[in-house]
């Protein structure tokens, strides 16, 4: 289970050498019951707050979420799904990511992810071509 980043990976993170814009790939399998400050809710209801929350702070670095999807089945790999939803979100670069993550406002708000999900994985991703 990873809810988090560890020490490690937000130093690598930060001590990249790109500074163009990253694309976050989140894979997402929420908790059946949200616990903490969502307890009582689905821990897709948590996720929901979480996503209304985190708007302003991500246009205020320039971020926007370009995709959103849920799962549906698996066609290579192990056939349960491992996954609830797919979230594609663009930064203008890894700087502005750690601006938001970092910031005390949106850090009160990230409750809620982590009442919602029971597992989770953040990719930075960039262009391949």
């Amino acid at each position: 289970m990873a809810i988090t980043p560890t020490r490690g990976q937000i130093e690598a993170l930060v001590s990249a050498s790109q500074d163009g814009p990253v694309v976050m790939l989140n894979l997402l399998r929420f908790k059946d019951r949200a616990d903490g400050i969502d307890a009582g809710v689905s821990g897709r209801e948590a996720y929901e707050r979480y996503g209304r929350a985190t708007g302003p702070f991500l246009e205020a670095v320039g971020g926007r979420v370009l995709q959103a999807a849920e799962t549906r089945q698996t066609v290579i790999g192990p056939e349960a799904l491992e996954w609830d939803m797919v979230l594609l979100v663009e930064y203008p670069s890894r700087a502005k990511f750690l601006e938001m993550a970092t910031n005390p406002e949106y850090l009160k708000i990230h409750e809620h992810r982590e009442a919602a999900l029971a597992d989770s994985r953040l990719i930075a991703c960039e262009s391949a071509g």
